[in-house]
């Protein structure tokens, strides 16, 4: 039997699963804005980047439990806010996915959403891809796009604004 509710066994053995619903479909909605705004191939690293930057922000966003019933439209100029590229957006992660650990050992009960949101915030801060470097200056030399430098990048600086643009093209 699946459920969203917490795991227990009924002493003959066999236990309940529980499906991590909220983190499903925070992933779900991520996928869809980024395919919609077809910024790059699905099977790319840049584009789990994005989703997983999407996800995390949606997930981490719903702070009264109602994600899998909102309607995403009524989100939108949440989700920007969050991913705008003059705020904290790596703080703010670090500081909701502290304050859903410390609910989660109140509650003494399994947490499989939360468990999936760090294993993508553990991704996006340990992965590195290469970008171009926005921040060299050109040595005069008429460079072709595929010519600039580029640099290692933390998966999350290039998937954040990848999510930001998504949305917005959505």
């Amino acid at each position: 039997m699946l459920h969203r509710g917490h795991q227990s066994t009924d002493g003959t053995g066999g236990g309940e699963l529980t499906v991590p619903m909220a983190w499903l479909y925070a992933e779900y909605i991520a996928d869809e804005l980024l395919r919609t705004g077809d910024l790059m191939p699905p099977t790319s690293f840049e584009f789990r980047a994005g989703r997983d930057a999407l996800a995390l922000t949606i997930f981490l966003s719903d702070t009264d439990g109602e994600l899998p019933g909102i309607r995403v439209v009524t989100q939108l100029e949440t989700w920007l806010s969050l991913t705008a590229y003059d705020q904290p957006w790596q703080d703010w992660v670090a500081e909701r996915m502290s304050q859903l650990r410390a609910e989660a050992a109140r509650s003494d009960g399994p947490a499989p959403d939360l468990d999936l949101a760090a294993a993508a915030w553990r991704w996006l801060e340990e992965t590195e891809l290469l970008a171009p470097d926005l921040n060299a200056v050109p040595d005069g030399a008429a460079a072709g796009e595929d010519d600039g430098p580029e640099v290692w990048t933390p998966a999350w600086q290039l998937g954040l604004p990848l999510g930001h643009l998504a949305i917005h093209l959505f």
